[in-house]
């Protein structure tokens, strides 16, 4: 069996964690399509100018070869197919995913009108050629069928290829005592990711600043993050950025930061510490949780999205916080974001206050960690389930 696979896609996380080379004696082979040679060309320009002239979202999730491309199936990740070649896709939120679609679903109103890019891009989700559409999450299946229900079209052909699949995971390490860490000394956490904000760094600073320097915590925070500003959900500026710049300095006797690190190099430190950390604002999904507790790293997470899947209060601690009806955190309005900042800030303080009073706890969530891992997300239980997502596919 022959998967085809978008070249300028090849390497990207999304698809090394969810698609290429998981089921065993496929071939899966890289793919190029009309949408492939407008976005090559579009990203060149940008470098060229060194700016954002040609905006390149809507490209990344379609794909047209007219049947150029030689394989048996088609799989993509958040992407469609126009053609005939049957194709799967795995997705985060939705499909469509189409910039225009969300900025419209956004405001969740009762009837979407579809313009004609997106009329025809769910003609393509309800045609023959469409054979699967796997959400990463109940949640993001949830939010799909919400999606469906609100346009003015016959969607039981798309609901019909719903289902869910969550993303593989290796452990790591075997049993938790591999990892001989010792609670008598400093307590290491840990927080990975580009957007610091969005994954709510802030507060984690503002609250263990507070209680290293105050209460006298002994507390190691690492930082694996570019700092980098997307502006999406907090909404921080570059004078929020300088804060952060400013507090790590201030406090490098406690605080290590990393811009960036192989993920060989970020996974040996995740072992090596006692709790990950994802309070954050907005998370499709998660994956640094399954990383974390893969090596026997509880995690602390807000309750959004798909987090209660993964995470749970007897594998880690979760961050009650304000949500639609669909898991979503609300942050469109500065009040609604003040709220969901107050509701991280106080909900990770507490659960500090109270892993310090137990730290017992750390070993008995890790071992639950390791446990919840090797039930919920074994390599070899996924590769059956998408071997099997293949052959139905093609028959």
């Amino acid at each position: 069996m022959i998967v085809g696979v978008l070249y300028y896609r090849w390497d990207f996380y999304s698809y090394t964690r969810s698609i290429l080379n998981l089921v065993p004696d496929v071939e899966y082979r890289k793919v190029y399509d009309y949408y492939s040679i407008f976005n090559h060309t579009a990203k060149k320009i940008n470098r060229t100018v060194g700016k954002t002239l040609f905006d390149t979202f809507d490209l990344n999730n379609q794909f047209q070869d007219y049947g150029l491309n030689r394989v048996d199936l088609l799989h993509f990740f958040n992407g469609i197919s126009y053609g005939k070649n049957p194709w799967i896709s795995n997705f985060e939120t939705f499909l469509p995913r189409i910039k225009g679609l969300l900025a419209k679903y956004h405001q969740k109103p009762e009837v979407i009108r579809l313009d004609r890019l997106e009329q025809r891009a769910f003609d393509a989700l309800s045609g023959d050629s469409c054979k699967r559409l796997i959400a990463l999450s109940e949640c993001s299946s949830r939010i799909q069928r919400d999606l469906l229900s609100r346009i003015s079209i016959d969607t039981e052909a798309i609901n019909q290829k719903l289902t869910v699949l969550h993303p593989p995971q290796v452990k790591m390490i075997n049993t938790y005592d591999e990892k001989e860490l010792d609670i008598r000394g400093p307590i290491r956490f840990m927080l990975v990711g580009a957007g610091f904000f969005r994954k709510g760094g802030r507060e984690i600073l503002r609250v263990f600043e507070r209680l290293v320097r105050q209460d006298g915590y002994s507390i190691e925070l690492v930082i694996i993050s570019s700092l980098r500003m997307d502006k999406y959900a907090a909404h921080e500026t570059e004078a929020d950025v300088a804060w952060v710049k400013n507090k790590i300095a201030a406090n490098k006797d406690w605080i290590t930061h990393h811009t960036s690190l192989p993920n060989d190099q970020v996974l040996e430190l995740m072992r090596s510490v006692h709790v990950g950390l994802l309070p954050t604002y907005a998370d499709t999904y998660g994956f640094s949780v399954l990383e974390f507790q893969a090596n026997g790293v509880p995690v602390i997470t807000t309750n959004i999205r798909a987090l209660p899947e993964i995470n749970d209060e007897k594998a880690g601690w979760l961050i009650d916080v304000p949500r639609d009806d669909l898991g979503e955190a609300l942050y469109s309005t500065s009040e609604q974001r003040n709220q969901l900042s107050s509701a991280i800030e106080n909900g990770l303080e507490k659960i500090i206050r109270e892993i310090f009073a137990d730290l017992g706890c750390l070993r008995l969530k890790g071992m639950a960690s390791l446990e919840k891992i090797e039930r919920e997300h074994h390599p070899g239980d996924y590769a059956l389930k998408m071997r099997e997502f293949y052959q139905d596919a093609l028959s």
